[in-house]
């Protein structure tokens, strides 16, 4: 199966992680959760717009009190490359002082917003902080980054699907699959 759309130049490639491998894998890490924290609370924070299907997913499963909250940042540079340059467009509004505190984040690649966030976080004094994934792309790490919850490592390819996009396109696949890299580059140049 491969989605249809009107960019004449895009082109996906194979699915890659399915429908049913994500939810299975979201009530995995939502069960840990539960029993990492068995008997205290957590606020799940969101890294907007890319993780909320992941997270939503991974809140079937938990079963403690829990809050959300959400968090926007940017990255700005190429359309498939980060420039490093971290900017938080929207920040928390709970204070996270002395909470168990679960970053939820779409994919992991160079480890720069994540190591950014992680230290403006760190400020606020919360009681614990882990990161939780659906993606980890290790080939593309440039800072050191420890994530306690992945959901599946992928190599290195231009991926879309279950929230992740490409010029705000494919967010709402409900798998993961890739776009083949050159015609990313025929699609920008348009």
């Amino acid at each position: 199966m491969t989605e249809q759309h009107t960019d004449k130049h895009l082109q996906m490639g194979e699915i890659l992680i399915s429908r049913a491998q994500i939810e299975a894998r979201a009530a995995e890490i939502g069960r840990q959760i539960t029993e990492d924290f068995q008997g205290e609370s957590v606020i799940i924070i969101g890294i907007l717009r890319g993780a909320v299907m992941w997270m939503s997913e991974i809140l079937k499963s938990v079963d403690i009190p829990t809050e959300i909250d959400f968090m926007a940042v940017s990255s700005y540079g190429a359309a498939t490359k980060s420039s490093g340059v971290v900017k938080i467009n929207k920040d928390l509004e709970s204070g996270i002082t002395g909470k168990n505190v679960i970053l939820v984040e779409d994919i992991v690649d160079s480890g720069t917003t994540l190591s950014y966030l992680k230290a403006h976080m760190l400020v606020q004094n919360p009681k614990s902080l882990r990161i939780c994934t659906l993606l980890d792309k290790p080939s593309g790490r440039r800072t050191p980054i420890h994530v306690d919850y992945i959901g599946f490592e992928v190599g290195d390819v231009f991926i879309v699907g279950y929230g992740l996009d490409f010029a705000q396109r494919y967010r709402n696949l409900p798998y993961i699959t890739s776009i083949v890299e050159n015609s990313v580059e025929n699609s920008v140049k348009e």
